[in-house]
């Protein structure tokens, strides 16, 4: 977890426009740097670290004598940089950061195959000054973030986060906009000899349900064919432990999020299994939050005793989430509203992570509700051609809502995390599976992963076959959920004529409701006129929703009803 910044082509003083790049610094918390580019004066990248690969060497932007006309900002981890070293013998290695296979793969093959070949998360600048080449490049599920500001006379500025560009000078009349780059895109701009930079394409290198182009050169050969169960679990297995192994790459303490429900608590016990394997010298810490009779710390607690991690409990108050909202939204930059209510107990217990652990890469289960038909609302398909497209829908709008909060809320704190249900071959593979094969089965969501892991005893029966939890109920105490916490505050917050008013206040995506419209004022506040960052609410499908939360569906029944 880094946070990278470039300008090209600007005409403003560059020691003006680097005020900007420290609004990003909680993301590398180790070290920062701002370098002018030879010959391009009006061009600088910014870069702030948080170390986890090669201590000595890892300072960016990263350059090499066998290329000196090359210049990289990346944030991300390249899973198989050893591998494609060693398949495509490249020489003259100067570091040991994983970061440094892009100049190599860049040089050999170009732009397009050295983005289909890297096994990771990333987002990338390369520079290019003997052809005049910029190029930006995102990972396929945008776990990494990266937005642009692109103005008409081709000042180009590239950022981790929009906050970085939000107060940017140019010579623009109106203000340029603030895009999120396209995950599993890549963008080539040539590049002006006064810095200048034109767009000339823009193409993507690999969608979620296409097997990868680097799985050839996997340590995990070629997977038994066929939609036999027993093949397909025992597949869905073997790629899973493969997600988590090839995530262990870290030079600093790893621990993991862990809710108690049943994606956490896989990784989480995939990873404990792994990390004694590899003879890690430390135990895997755990980490939870909610109040004391809340179903989620009861259910990680019983986990973590299973798996035997060091396990912390963070304890959450209705009062300390209300307080942390305005920072929360500050460093999400949404007003979406499940993304804000689920962000802030992640922001809170990434909070107490950074001051009293020395935990820094965080495992999490992100990803898998999308990917394996998680949600309640999955109940309601149609058909499970509705379900499948509906899956790949939120595969691909992750970037905008479950990734952007898990990357937001433990960057906020310097922490890096890792999200191994968005592998990209365990991702193409389970997309791959007959429609049907994914569907919720006998009332059950997510039944083939759960039937997967059965007998195992990887962790107790009881949270492989938990119901999901809302995040307000999971998280909340059984007397009173974070989500009635939150409704009874936003009355005395917004009142109703407010409300009534809210089409006329806000005509782009107007709120709905209480919250919404509070979320949305803070927001304004924060960064106002960039309503249009957000595209749309996160919405159930299949029924006339008005509110996010699981907790409102008919067909929702908490483990405390149960």
């Amino acid at each position: 977890m880094c946070g990278i910044w470039a300008l090209f082509g600007s005409d403003e003083c560059m020691s003006i426009q680097c005020t900007n790049a420290m609004k990003i610094a909680h993301r590398g918390p180790d070290a920062f740097r701002f370098e002018n580019v030879n010959g391009f004066t009006n061009c600088c990248f910014g870069f702030h670290r948080l170390a986890i690969i090669d201590q000595l060497y890892g300072m960016q932007p990263i350059r090499i004598k066998k290329f000196p006309y090359l210049w990289l900002v990346y944030n991300g981890e390249i899973y198989n940089h050893h591998t494609l070293k060693k398949q495509f013998e490249f020489t003259d290695y100067q570091t040991k950061v994983d970061g440094e296979i892009l100049l190599h793969l860049y040089e050999r093959f170009g732009i397009q195959k050295m983005a289909t070949l890297l096994d990771g998360v990333f987002a990338f600048i390369l520079l290019d000054t003997a052809n005049r080449k910029v190029f930006l490049g995102r990972d396929t599920y945008g776990v990494r973030p990266m937005f642009k500001l692109l103005t008409d006379n081709g000042f180009l500025a590239v950022s981790s986060e929009a906050k970085g560009l939000t107060d940017i000078t140019h010579s623009m009349s109106s203000p340029p906009k603030i895009t999120p780059f396209l995950p599993g895109h890549f963008e080539v701009f040539d590049l002006k000899p006064t810095g200048k930079v034109e767009s000339i394409q823009m193409d993507r290198f690999h969608y979620c349900t296409q097997e990868p182009s680097h799985a050839v050169y996997d340590t995990v050969e070629m997977l038994p064919s066929g939609f036999v169960p027993e093949t397909v679990k025992s597949n869905i297995r073997l790629l899973f432990e493969n997600a988590v192994r090839k995530r262990l790459m870290a030079h600093r303490r790893i621990g993991c999020l862990l809710s108690g429900g049943l994606d956490s608590s896989l990784v989480a016990a995939m990873l404990v299994k792994l990390a004694k394997e590899e003879k890690l010298k430390y135990p895997i810490q755990t980490f939870a939050i909610g109040a004391e009779d809340s179903p989620d710390i009861l259910a990680a607690r019983m986990v973590a005793s299973y798996i035997g991690s060091e396990h912390h409990e963070v304890n959450f108050t209705p009062e300390e989430g209300f307080k942390a909202v305005e920072e929360v939204i500050f460093h999400l930059e949404t007003y979406d509203i499940t993304t804000i209510r689920a962000s802030v107990g992640m922001y809170l217990v990434s909070k107490y992570i950074r001051e009293k652990t020395d935990s820094v890469v965080i495992f999490s289960g992100e990803g898998s509700d999308e990917l394996t038909q998680g949600y309640i609302y999955f109940h309601k398909a149609p058909t499970p051609k509705a379900a499948a497209e509906e899956s790949v829908r939120l595969m691909k709008e992750l970037y905008l809502f479950d990734v952007l909060r898990a990357d937001r809320t433990t960057a906020a704190h310097g922490l890096e995390l890792r999200v191994p249900f968005l592998d990209h071959r365990f991702t193409a593979y389970y997309l791959s599976l007959p429609e049907e094969m994914r569907q919720p089965k006998d009332g059950v969501e997510k039944h083939l992963l759960r039937d997967s892991f059965k007998g195992l005893n990887l962790i107790p029966d009881e949270i492989l076959w938990r119901r999901k939890e809302a995040f307000s109920d999971g998280m909340t105490s059984v007397k009173k959920s974070w989500y009635n916490s939150l409704q009874d505050q936003m009355e005395s917050e917004v009142n109703d004529y407010d409300l009534e008013k809210a089409p006329k206040t806000f005509p782009f995506l107007p709120p709905r409701t209480k919250e919404a419209y509070f979320y949305r004022q803070v927001f304004e506040k924060l960064y106002p006129g960039q309503a249009k960052w957000l595209s749309h609410y996160w919405m159930p499908r299949w029924i006339n929703a008005t509110d996010p939360s699981a907790r409102t569906l008919s067909i929702y029944k908490p483990d405390k009803d149960q």
